[in-house]
């Protein structure tokens, strides 16, 4: 709960959207009050509408959060498929269902927990002064970019925290027996000591030398596999606005200027550095409950103050505070407002290595330890002398992109017979390259040519019927490119003749992997009878972790045999590569887990199982709600 990000990724993606991208709006926020018929719906949830306008607004966050994640390699299309409508559609079902939960169980969330959320934030948290305080003018003025008010992102936020309680405590209440956890430990780090016998498809060329009428035979059959792919030989030009800044540089006088007029953005709270044991006590929890929290945390400080030195080991055996518990209770570095006031206000009367009396929050009781601290000050100019240079030089390129980008644009268009024009007036070079329609693995996924938009634009018909530049296309990162055909090659099937040296060696590689499986085969049969180890490799160990070079398919085969008869053997095809055989020698018990590594496989496990069960849960509570699907939207006019 303390460790914020890692516990909330759903409510993190939904920061992500609203702060990092552009103009979004709010989904689910105040909800829908039936102002249109079904034509205008695409589904229902016990009677509430899931309305087109809910879906559009929560596909284009899932646009422009893919559009973030995969930056120039995103393309719009990949993500505006039937199948991916009737996914968003189905999550939005199932935020409805979860959200009609949250409101049956009169499930809250208190204003701390909110604000908390708020400034793990890093737009907001970069808006906080040395006190701890956000600029409140500076916050509206965010928000109010995005369309938002500060009322809007504190329901958002709290309606993404109060649905999230329903699967943490599901997730949470998950439980791992000790003896489960060693079991599956042992068999996960469990070695077998194996040894390999190969055959390998290059040792039977000899014998798979086919005629001409084999190979035409193949050639007739696998026309496809020869094909050439359509391709063009292309000019372009690529304005880029990093290029552009590159011959300018900022000096330090002007670094030194940024940082006077910024100087406010360079001062630092004081902060701290603590470590907590948490026992949790529920809002709702009885007296007598509390009491007994309460005893066993006056236990545990009491085992603290005896021996201060152990403390991580206690927060390890006793926090319930998952996101901290198995960091020995660290917390990490904090200022003034990112924790719930109670422990802020106890955190920060401490000094490093004092250890607070019991603490009561929200949360339940804590145990806090100050293990550094740091003073409020002002970072100096020689600290943060190279991110301003950082800074000014990406300004500069963003100014000389911003200013030339239009240009450009207009001149690849209006000058349509050549790419000359741009070249000269932006001062760029006219480069020369072989693309497809689809992008070259041999390149960098954010290479423009990569681009789909690019190749898309490159092979419609007025770049490839009418020679025209393409269009200045977008790719992200402050880049443009534009490109024309110079020369042409459709899709080609060659003659026989001209592949047939191709065709034979696939018939070759075929006729090869077959006779080493057959010899194979044939060897295995053998060794099940003699149980002979001739011909065997030098023995090796192997795990479920640690296959020793051997490839999956292999280690998969060895682990399904029967531990209890050895010598065990077993025959693995590997398509191309062959085929071999494993003698199974010795099934190796590991020792006991020590308690830590137990420790990380409860924890892993009850992850898993506290996973799956708020899936059936989640699932429970669809099959007892009216779910309607009206229909599926139509694929978005969006590309952009």
């Amino acid at each position: 709960m303390l460790d914020f990000i890692r516990n909330h990724k759903r409510l993190m993606q939904v920061f992500l959207a609203l702060f990092i991208l552009p103009g979004l709006g709010l989904v689910g926020i105040q909800g829908f009050r039936g102002f249109f018929d079904n034509s205008a719906n695409v589904a229902s949830v016990n009677g509430r509408k899931i309305t087109i306008q809910e879906f559009d607004g929560a596909q284009r966050e899932q646009l422009d959060r893919m559009r973030q994640m995969l930056g120039s390699s995103f393309d719009p299309k990949m993500f505006d498929t039937e199948a991916m409508r009737a996914s968003l559609i189905d999550s939005l079902v199932q935020q409805r269902i979860t959200t009609d939960e949250t409101r049956r169980e009169n499930l809250t969330v208190p204003d701390a927990a909110v604000q908390r959320a708020l400034f793990n934030i890093p737009a907001i948290a970069q808006l906080r002064g040395p006190d701890g305080r956000v600029d409140t003018d500076a916050y509206v003025k965010l928000l109010a970019a995005q369309g938002m008010t500060p009322d809007q992102l504190d329901a958002r936020v709290r309606f993404e925290l109060a649905n999230s309680q329903i699967s943490e405590s599901i997730s949470k209440s998950a439980f791992t027996p000790k003896a489960l956890a060693t079991h599956l430990t042992a068999l996960s780090e469990q070695t077998r000591t194996v040894q390999g016998l190969a055959f390998h498809p290059i040792s039977y060329q000899q014998k798979a030398q086919p005629s001409d009428d084999e190979l035409k035979q193949y050639y007739d059959a696998h026309k496809l596999e020869f094909q050439t792919p359509e391709s063009a030989q292309i000019q372009y030009v690529v304005l880029n606005g990093d290029a552009l800044a590159a011959a300018t540089q900022p000096s330090d006088a002007d670094a030194k200027q940024f940082y006077d007029d910024n100087i406010k953005n360079y001062k630092t709270d004081d902060q701290i550095r603590a470590s907590h044991i948490l026992i949790t006590v529920a809002k709702d929890a009885s007296e007598a409950d509390r009491a007994k929290a309460k005893a066993k945390a006056e236990q545990i400080l009491a085992q603290v103050r005896a021996h201060p030195d152990q403390f991580a080991d206690l927060a390890k055996q006793n926090s319930q505070d998952p996101g901290s518990a198995d960091k020995g209770g660290d917390l990490g570095w904090f200022g003034h407002g990112a924790m719930v006031k109670p422990f802020e206000d106890a955190a920060f009367a401490l000094k490093p290595n004092q250890i607070s009396d019991l603490v009561q929050s929200d949360f339940g009781y804590h145990i806090i330890k100050v293990t550094d601290a740091k003073p409020a000050g002002t970072k100096s100019f020689d600290e943060v002398k190279a991110s301003i240079l950082a800074t000014l030089k990406a300004q500069q390129a963003q100014k000389l992109y911003s200013q030339d980008a239009e240009p450009f644009t207009n001149m690849v268009y209006e000058k349509a017979d050549s790419l000359q024009p741009a070249a000269d007036k932006f001062h760029l070079t006219i480069k020369t390259a072989t693309v497809t329609r689809t992008p070259n693995p041999a390149l960098q996924p954010t290479d423009p040519l990569n681009n789909p938009k690019f190749l898309t634009a490159l092979f419609a018909d007025d770049s490839l019927v009418k020679k025209h530049n393409t269009q200045a296309v977008d790719v992200g990162d402050n880049t443009l490119i534009s490109a024309r055909i110079t020369q042409y090659a459709p899709v080609a099937t060659p003659d026989f003749d001209k592949v047939k040296d191709a065709v034979r060696d696939k018939v070759v590689a075929q006729k090869t992997a077959e006779l080493a499986k057959q010899d194979g085969a044939a060897k295995l049969a053998e060794f099940e009878k003699s149980k002979s180890a001739d011909g065997f490799g030098t023995p090796v160990n192997v795990s479920r972790g640690d296959a020793q070079g051997l490839p999956p398919a292999a280690i998969d085969a060895i682990f399904k045999l029967d531990p209890n008869k050895t010598p065990g053997y077993v025959g693995v095809d590997l398509g191309k590569d062959g085929y071999a055989i494993y003698r199974l020698n010795a099934v190796n018990t590991p020792p006991a887990p020590d308690t830590q590594r137990l420790a990380a496989a409860e924890q892993q496990l009850s992850q898993v199982s506290g996973q799956a069960d708020v899936q059936a849960y989640l699932a429970s509570l669809r099959t007892r709600s009216d779910v309607k699907i009206y229909k599926l939207p139509a694929a978005s006019d969006d590309s952009n």
